[in-house]
């Protein structure tokens, strides 16, 4: 019995040091190609995005100047025509500023650009964007507006980590960094 016993433990055998350093090799050389064919596949995906919000809040503000005949954010926002009943309130912001931008395009606004949170004969233009907030930039990860009054067509960023940037003479909308405000 005891011949047995040393024949069944000399059988059993794990992986050599070698063929586990063939395997680690193996893996770091797949791994080598994987990666960058995935940070390749993110950086695509965040341009899609910039893209899509260039896109579709250059749309918006394009809607409101047809309806008001001025950009937004060039007027002030802060109505007092506004009857907006129970938790109502009037948009914010002075002329030439963020919260101006952001107030008229995410509220009811009147011909003058005034906006309010309810909808009535007065207010019947908008809402241009669901969201008060701008998305961030896909980027940067920045939601600020940078306003800018100069009125020049091909405004280019004043910033390299920054929202976006937007005109209000010329309606123009663009990533405010300087790697993508060609976009």
């Amino acid at each position: 019995m005891n011949i047995s016993k040393s024949v069944s433990a000399h059988n059993q055998t794990g992986f050599t040091l070698i063929e586990l350093l063939i395997v680690v090799v193996i893996l770091a050389i797949l791994a080598g190609i994987l990666v960058p064919q995935f940070s390749s596949a993110t950086d695509d995906a965040k341009m899609s995005s910039l893209d899509t919000n260039l896109s579709n809040t250059r749309s918006a503000i394009e809607l409101y100047y047809q309806q008001h005949g001025h950009y937004p954010g060039s007027v002030t926002a802060i109505g007092t025509a506004c009857a907006a009943g129970p938790g109502g309130s009037t948009g914010t912001g002075a002329i030439n500023t963020e919260a101006a931008f952001l107030s008229q395009m995410s509220l009811y606004t009147n011909i003058a650009g005034e906006g309010c949170t309810q909808a009535d004969s007065t207010f019947k233009y908008g809402p241009y964007m669901k969201k008060a907030a701008m998305p961030s930039n896909p980027f940067t990860d920045v939601s600020t507006v940078a306003i800018s009054t100069t009125g020049a067509l091909g405004m280019t960023s004043s910033v390299t980590n920054g929202g976006w940037k937007y005109d209000i003479k010329t309606g123009q909308f663009i990533a405010n960094h300087s790697s993508y405000d060609d976009r």
